[in-house]
């Protein structure tokens, strides 16, 4: 009994590849894939076109003192110069972070904000620097122990600042002991005008009456207990040198020494305040 055989289509290596335009599934996909393509492409001409419109210009900038502040230094004519000038682009293209850095680097401005206000403004918020003491080397400490360097007749408007010093690297250091200092000045109605540290980390201060403390190092007993000491008994060793101290010497393990203004002295007391003095000059030159 014969069979028919049935015809099969040949996949043999001879056989040639299939025709994809005759693939109904590739034709469907191949057309959405350029669809999605011509769309995007329009889509990016669209919007292309809408952010350039002139309805998106910049036409303002406002600017504002951050929160619990006021703008005392910064001026008009300083931001112009200095900022405004840099801004390009409209609202949509303007760099941010360029306009940020332009306007930080207007003297006095320690940090900006810059946002968007829709459709066509800026809104910049400053923060200046708060000049707190100048620094040995010329430039200003302000509050959170950062230098910079303004004009420093602007900076003493409101009279001189305290002149601080000490190596690279120790401004907190040294702006934190100030606020010690004064706080342990205090009770004698007393304020330091003047903070060191010396490369070898040896403290000095001069106060408001022109005194100066030799306050040594942080070795033995602590310089505040050292410091203390001294307050608690300086009304009555002022009224026995009658006349105002010139140089305190305050490191010594179990007492201090003190020359007084215009005071002579003899004998141990002529060695005494010399040694004093010299450690005074050291101080004032900021070791």
């Amino acid at each position: 009994m014969k069979t028919r055989g049935r015809r099969q289509r040949s996949t043999g290596p001879g056989s040639g590849p299939l025709n994809p335009w005759h693939n109904v599934r590739v034709l469907h996909a191949s057309a959405n894939a350029l669809l999605g393509l011509t769309l995007a492409a329009l889509l990016a001409v669209g919007v292309s076109r809408l952010v350039h419109l002139p309805a998106f210009d910049l036409r303002g900038v406002s600017i504002e003192a951050a929160e619990g502040s006021e703008l005392r230094y910064v001026s008009t004519p300083h931001l112009r110069t200095s900022a405004l000038h840099r801004i390009r682009g409209n609202f949509f293209t303007v760099d941010l972070d360029a306009v940020r850095l332009g306007f930080e680097s207007v003297p006095w401005v320690r940090k900006a904000t810059v946002r968007r206000i829709w459709p066509d403004r800026l809104a910049v918020t400053l923060e200046e620097h708060r000049p707190l003491a100048l620094w040995g080397d010329g430039r200003l400490l302000n509050t959170f122990g950062e230098l910079y360097a303004v004009n420093l007749a602007e900076a003493e408007e409101q009279g001189p600042l305290p002149e601080l010093a000490g190596p690279p690297g120790s401004e907190r250091a040294v702006l934190e002991r100030f606020g010690e200092v004064a706080r342990w000045v205090s009770p004698l109605g007393r304020f330091p005008v003047a903070l060191s540290l010396s490369p070898r980390y040896a403290w000095s201060a001069r106060l408001d009456d022109g005194t100066t403390l030799l306050l040594g190092r942080e070795e033995g007993l602590p310089v505040e207990a050292r410091v203390r000491r001294w307050a608690a008994v300086y009304p009555r060793v002022r009224a026995r040198l009658d006349g105002q101290p010139e140089v305190v010497d305050l490191r010594y393990p179990n007492g201090f020494a003190v020359r007084a203004v215009g005071v002579l002295a003899t004998g141990d007391q002529q060695t005494h305040a010399s040694a004093a003095s010299a450690a005074s000059g050291a101080g004032q030159r900021r070791r």
